[in-house]
């Protein structure tokens, strides 16, 4: 342990103790006599193992981690008070507040003689810094001790990719591989002579890729797999979607390969945190039905991605309580739920250590353990027409009308229903016809099963199926005259093929007068 760490910890046992562990052993024998100092060498061994003890590791399982994005100096883009300006990573690690922390960013994949480009703002930069030989990439490696401070107080530092406007990508899977070798080599748990944090050993990558196409990422993360398995030490992928559901960059990659954790991205969109208030807009649970249902991973983390500041975004940020409110709602619905990214270190710094306060505020909701809330609506009723406001209970989850529907509730980005909360312990009904026009309306009918399973119904409204188009778990199509359910994203197999892709959930029948839908139009 570094002498920093043990200073800071031990002075939490009063200040002589403190003391004790820092003076030099040989001034004590000058005031002390032999059976003292030995006493006193006993004292420090104990305290100094207590500090060490008392350092908890990163755990990706709790619900109330924050993770930190460094690296890129925000405040100084749009401010003036220097005071705030961007500190050595170490000076963002001097308390719980923070468990994870992406350093942004690697913005240049094969820059100058093959290597990575990246920019860490004021701290490290090609321009001001010096590069390795032949490359434009920065030889940061006074930030090794700083790192490994950092990672000394249980948290968990990772290289992110990509960023907005960086320039990212693959032309196919076999250039992503070569790049994840080289990732592993210069910043993880590989060996390399251009090495730019030094000795330091990375604790994983973040994908934040926000232009270009999804093309070899699935491939890069596989790699990365491939590479520390087995490894001293664990890894972590994380990835930073924007919220809007699927991501355009990321949404076939997630769903391809495990992720650890998703910091989604709820700023900047119609989905950010100012519209939590819109249902139809505020999709957390969508993303908890994918980490839920199609995730290669069941244990992937998602978390509300949230501006430190009112100038870290163009929208979405909340005051905190605003913030804290909305976290401790999403922990108490969501069993995927992981805590809380913040866009950046120096914003939250000079805001008045927003990233403690939301800190504190998951802590007092608790960190580990998830009770299913009970699912109090209504059971959804296949074919029955609901306004919007209606909630139900169906697969799991409540769920909530954006406005008028007679579909069933879905997990797809054109579905009529947001889901607002897991839950256990619903039903659905049986086929009727009976309109509901509020969340307070019951139903009479009932049924056992737990699972949808139509047997006929109108599919006016539900478009056929195409070739060619994407389609996400939930999605319903019409396909011969039958309606069906894609169970996974799936992308060019036909309804009823081998692949396995479509559940047939009923056969379609005609009705005499279409009815109107749109999303446009909110029915009372």
């Amino acid at each position: 342990m570094a002498l920093g760490t043990l200073k800071g910890t031990a002075n939490h046992l009063g200040p002589d103790v403190g003391t004790i562990c820092l003076l030099p052993f040989r001034l004590l024998a000058d005031m002390m006599c032999l059976s003292l100092l030995r006493r006193i060498h006993l004292l420090v061994f104990i305290v100094c193992t207590t500090c060490v003890v008392n350092v908890v590791a990163y755990d990706n399982t709790l619900y109330d981690n924050v993770a930190v994005y460094w690296g890129q100096n925000s405040y100084g883009a749009t401010n003036t008070d220097t005071a705030y300006f961007q500190q050595p990573i170490s000076y963002y690690c001097q308390d719980d507040a923070i468990d994870a922390i992406p350093i942004a960013f690697v913005d240049t994949f094969f820059g100058t003689g093959g290597l990575p480009v990246m920019n860490l703002a004021n701290t490290c930069n090609p321009t001001d810094n010096t590069t390795f030989p032949g490359t434009d990439l920065a030889n940061c490696s006074a930030l090794a001790s700083d790192i490994e401070y950092c990672q000394s107080q249980g948290k968990i530092v990772t290289i992110s990719l990509g960023g907005a406007g960086g320039g990212v990508g693959f032309a196919n899977d076999t250039e992503a591989q070569t790049f994840a070798q080289t990732i592993w080599d210069i910043f993880l748990g590989g060996s390399s002579t251009t090495r730019p944090f030094g000795d330091a050993v990375l604790d994983g990558v973040d994908l934040d890729i926000e232009g270009g196409s999804s093309t070899g990422y699935a491939a890069f993360v596989t790699e990365i797999r491939t590479l520390s398995a087995g490894a001293s030490k664990e890894y972590y992928v994380t990835g930073a979607p924007q919220c809007p559901f699927p991501d355009a960059y990321l949404g076939s990659v997630i769903d391809e390969v495990g992720f650890d954790a998703i910091y989604v991205q709820f700023y900047n969109n119609v989905c950010g945190l100012q519209n939590y208030d819109v249902v139809s807009d505020w999709d957390f649970g969508v993303w908890d039905l994918w980490a839920q249902q199609t995730s290669p991973n069941p244990d992937v983390k998602i978390y509300i991605g949230a501006p430190a500041s009112s100038t870290a975004a163009g929208t979405g940020y909340l005051p905190i309580g605003n913030l804290s409110s909305i976290a401790v709602q999403m922990r108490q619905s969501f069993p995927s739920f992981g805590g809380v990214m913040l866009w950046d270190a120096s914003q939250a710094y000079a805001n008045d250590r927003y990233d403690l306060a939301i800190k504190d505020a998951l802590v007092a909701a608790g960190g580990t353990g998830f009770t299913y809330p009970a699912c109090t609506a209504p059971a959804y009723v296949a074919g029955q027409d609901y306004t919007g406001d209606s909630q139900v209970s169906y697969n799991g989850y409540i769920w909530e009308a954006d406005y008028w529907t007679d579909s069933a509730p879905s997990a797809s980005s054109s579905s009529d229903w947001s889901a607002i909360s897991a839950c256990s312990g619903g039903t659905t009904t049986t086929t009727t016809t009976t309109s509901v026009s509020s969340a307070s309306s019951t139903s009479t009918s009932t049924a056992a099963s737990t699972t949808a399973t139509a047997t006929s119904g109108s599919c006016s409204g539900v478009a056929a199926w195409a070739s060619g188009t994407a389609y996400t778990a939930g999605d319903q199509v019409t396909y011969d005259g039958d309606l069906w359910t894609a169970n996974y994203w799936t992308e060019n197999d036909t309804p009823g093929d081998d692949s396995g892709s479509w559940t047939e959930t009923g056969t379609c029948t005609s009705t005499a007068i279409a009815r109107v839908k749109s999303r446009y139009f909110k029915w009372l």
